[in-house]
């Protein structure tokens, strides 16, 4: 008995698009385009129509835009929905604010030589398809639950680090875990799988909502408490010593697990050069990322998390550690940054910041 397939509903302005992602989910045999929108008046028709497993949605479209489409979505139906965005600073901007709206995740739609770009991505789009697909409507949590939850007089240890890795519904997951964290937080290193033109856009939008300071990892720089630093979308980010300081090293190696930035690279970096002086935290997305490299660090020494699977939007990353016993903690979304915090607290030379 076959198993019935994924059925998706392609949005989009533009015919070539349309078609091309048509041919593209259609040559996988779990997936199917049930039907094609030029427009979201038009898409509403047809998501009544043929109910859709997963949308692809495009971020700027005529008559109505693409954002106003999905806040209306999601409050009368939520469902799966992939935002097709261009590589553009206010392209990223969009997307960005789409993944706050409750988008499970976006794709890249090439500028240039429109039809190769996009059949290369083939795999790619197959992927997040699935994930989407397999994803789960995720419950406003309050963000004060997270900030009450925080110990009310930290003292943070000079020698602590964080490491954190994320993909499918990270960029949602990083920016509620951060947000509540206060400006005297440990370091934190982050790897989320991104294009290189979203990942400045991404660090600079959470900058303007956090605490701490947020910035796009620079080659070289020294790792300092109260920074957060997040991989550019096209290079490996990785843990360094420099003496007694941590430094950050950019590398441009191949793709592993066919990511770039990946998650083991610098999970495997924090497990060589800070041992238990770091902790590990892997967070919502699909595949295998991250999970061997928090094993490796889990037999450093470090205390490491993965979130669980109630509050992960696609429990692939997470699930693939704990199967490996690499999690010496599995905690909801809202618990990891006062988990982080006590941990940070807990040994190791402490000084208040």
């Amino acid at each position: 008995m076959s198993l019935e397939k994924i059925k998706v509903l392609c949005v989009d302005d533009s015919a070539l698009i349309r078609g091309l992602m048509s041919e593209i989910i259609n040559s996988h045999g779990d997936m199917e385009v049930v039907a094609v929108a030029p427009d979201p008046l038009v898409a509403r028709d047809l998501i009544k129509r043929h109910n859709p497993d997963v949308l692809t949605l495009d971020v700027e479209m005529p008559r109505m835009d693409g954002l106003d489409f999905l806040e209306r979505l999601m409050r009368l139906r939520p469902m799966p929905v992939l935002m097709v965005s261009s590589l553009t600073e206010a392209g990223s901007e969009i997307t960005l604010r789409a993944l706050e709206l409750g988008a499970v995740d976006f794709l890249q739609k090439p500028s240039l030589a429109i039809r190769s770009g996009l059949l290369e991505y083939s795999e790619l789009i197959a992927d997040k398809v699935r994930a989407a697909a397999r994803s789960r409507p995720q419950h406003t949590r309050s963000r004060e639950r997270a900030a009450s939850r925080m110990p009310e007089s930290v003292m943070v240890s000079s020698e602590k680090l964080v490491v954190l890795g994320a993909s499918t519904g990270g960029p949602e997951a990083i920016r509620q875990m951060l947000e509540p964290l206060p400006a005297n937080s440990p370091a934190i290193l982050i790897a989320q799988h991104m294009p290189g033109g979203f990942t400045r856009s991404f660090a600079e939008r959470l900058d303007r909502l956090c605490r701490i300071r947020v910035k796009e990892a620079e080659d070289d720089e020294r790792v300092l408490p109260g920074q957060v630093y997040i991989a550019p979308g096209d290079r490996h980010l990785k843990l360094a010593r420099s003496g007694a300081n941590y430094t950050v090293q950019l590398d441009a190696g191949a793709p592993v697990n066919r990511h770039r930035p990946s998650v083991d690279v610098l999970f495997h970096s924090a497990a060589q050069h800070a041992g238990r002086n770091a902790i590990g935290v892997l967070l919502t997305g699909m595949g295998k990322d991250g999970a061997a490299g928090l094993l490796a660090m889990h037999r450093a020494g470090a205390p490491t998390l993965a979130q669980d699977e109630a509050t992960s939007l696609v429990f692939g990353m997470p699930r693939e550690a704990i199967a490996l016993g690499a999690a010496s903690e599995i905690v909801a979304l809202e618990d990891v940054a006062p988990r982080v915090m006590a941990l940070a607290a807990a040994s190791g030379r402490a000084q208040r910041l």
